[in-house]
């Protein structure tokens, strides 16, 4: 496991601290061969969960199904990244009250009780970060223990990060 401190740590941070300043951007259903879809972006980071908004209307949701392999991008503060994981639908009305943000309202002024709108839910498992100043860097997390721990109940040790 990455030691606080370390780089993995840092750029995952910088990563989660970005996509949750920037708030929006494109979602694609791996080899869908659709068109990226505009989403509002949601930040889970102790889950490594990231929740999106998105039309519910739109090609791509209704192709998600019971779910699959989807690739969330987005630009922001000297930073480009995708994060890749799977795919759900998960239309809890309250969660994306709670989850809502200033920036989903300019995006949808109806508020998270459009009937238009679609909850899903991306559970991280790799992802791509560009910075100008390091280049291209990629990691991916360890989802097994989380997985586990929902399965069995017993207590496991976190996810871990490891740089690529």
């Amino acid at each position: 496991m990455a030691e606080v401190g370390s780089p993995s740590d840092t750029l995952e941070g910088a990563l989660w601290e970005a996509l949750k300043a920037r708030g929006v951007g494109l979602l694609s259903l791996t080899k869908s061969g659709l068109h990226p879809l505009p989403v509002v972006v949601f930040v889970e980071r102790r889950r490594r969960r990231l929740w999106l908004a998105a039309a519910a209307d739109s090609e791509l949701v209704r192709s998600i199904g019971d779910g699959g392999a989807a690739i969330f991008t987005a630009q922001g503060a000297g930073m480009l990244a995708s994060v890749s994981g799977n795919l759900t639908i998960d239309d809890d009305t309250r969660r994306l009250a709670r989850l809502w943000t200033s920036v989903a309202q300019a995006w949808r002024p109806d508020g998270p009780r459009d009937p238009g709108l679609r909850l899903l839910r991306l559970d991280c498992v790799d992802a791509e970060v560009s910075l100008p100043e390091a280049g291209l860097m990629r990691f991916s997390w360890d989802l097994a223990p989380a997985a586990l721990r929902r399965r069995t109940g017993r207590r496991v040790s976190p996810p871990q990060l490891t740089l690529h």
